[in-house]
C-alpha cells in the first residue's frame, strides 16, 4: 500500500473546486481522491481544478474517478480541469484518450486563470 499519498481539498471560491493530489494514485488510494471530489461537488463546486503536478503514478481506478468527477459534473455544466506536467501522467492520459476528454493544462496558476 502506498505511504505517501495525500489527497487535500478546497474550495478556492464560490463554484470552482481543488483537490491537490500526490504520491501514487491506485486502487488503493483512489476512494479517498473519490471521496474528495465527491465532497467538492457536495459542495457546490461546478467547476474542478485536480492538481496531478505531484502525482507519480495514476492508475486505471484513478482515471475511473476522473471519468465519473466529470459525469456527475456535467448535469450541472460543470468540467473538470487538469494539471499535469509531469511524463508520466501525460503520457498515460494520452494512451487513454482522455488527454482528448479533459482540458488539460501545466501549472495551476494557469488552471485558475481560465475559469
Amino acid at each position: 500500500m502506498t505511504t505517501d499519498f495525500s489527497s487535500d481539498r478546497q474550495l478556492v471560491r464560490e463554484g470552482v473546486g481543488l483537490v491537490e493530489l500526490s504520491g501514487e494514485v491506485d486502487i488503493y488510494t483512489a476512494p479517498r481522491f473519490k471521496e474528495d471530489l465527491l465532497a467538492l461537488i457536495d459542495e457546490g463546486a461546478r467547476t474542478i481544478v485536480v492538481d496531478l503536478t505531484k502525482v507519480d503514478f495514476i492508475d486505471s481506478t484513478a482515471l475511473g474517478v476522473l471519468i465519473g468527477g466529470v459525469k456527475r459534473l456535467h448535469p450541472r455544466d460543470g468540467r473538470l480541469v487538469l494539471v499535469a506536467n509531469s511524463r508520466p501522467v501525460q503520457k498515460i492520459l494520452a494512451i487513454t484518450g482522455l488527454d482528448k476528454v479533459f482540458t488539460i493544462v501545466p501549472t495551476r496558476d494557469e488552471a485558475l486563470a481560465s475559469l
